[in-house]
């Protein structure tokens, strides 16, 4: 598994409920270290583990962890990168639906050997939709699910998300769009640089 997923995991908890709670879990885990470094790529079981070792710390169900893992993606300022990346979609909650298609394609971009899973967009009308996760990552899906909900509400949209559950490993999500100008929407400046 790529070091940037262990690493949000590990910026995860620890910006979420301490550093205490993170080694908590990397000794539960049976890991032996507890710092993870974006750039190195670790066993896949690692990372199993770790996420076996969150769900019982926290007493939690892997759907809850892995959507809250999600929104702090997009919502934390520490994750402010990844926020830009998702928001060069497009203007309108609409148009970065669309883009997620191009998802592991411009992250590739930052990020050569970074994999995520592919992703469709199914167009049902102008306001439903569903997004197809194909198979790669375990529980990808949740984690799109929080990533969701959180743009959403940072374009300001108002929408309706459920996990349509896993047919063999492709995850399904279906999007209800109820209003594009829910809200007011953050901020975002194309020609911003990150500080």
């Amino acid at each position: 598994m790529h070091g940037l997923i262990n690493k949000a995991i590990q910026s995860f908890v620890c910006q979420t409920y301490g550093v205490v709670r993170w080694d908590q879990v990397t000794t539960a885990a049976g890991l032996g270290f507890s710092e993870f470094e974006a750039m190195l790529v670790y066993d896949d079981q690692h990372t199993i583990d770790l996420i076996t070792a969150l769900m019982s710390e926290f007493d939690r169900p892997l759907p809850d962890v892995l959507e809250d893992m999600g929104t702090f993606l997009v919502s934390h300022p520490q994750m402010e990168p990844l926020r830009r990346l998702l928001r060069f979609g497009g203007e309108t909650y609409v148009d970065f639906l669309h883009s997620l298609d191009d998802l592991p394609d411009r992250t590739r971009l930052a990020v050569s050997d970074l994999h995520l899973p592919a992703m469709e967009l199914v167009d049902h009308s102008v306001a439903s939709y569903t997004l197809i996760c194909q198979p790669g990552l375990p529980g990808f899906g949740f984690v799109m699910m929080g990533i969701l909900r959180a743009m959403a509400d940072d374009y300001g949209a108002l929408v309706m998300l459920d996990h349509d559950g896993v047919r063999g490993a492709t995850e399904y999500i279906s999007i209800t769009l109820i209003e594009t100008a829910f809200a007011a929407g953050r901020e975002f400046d194309l020609g911003a640089r990150a500080g």
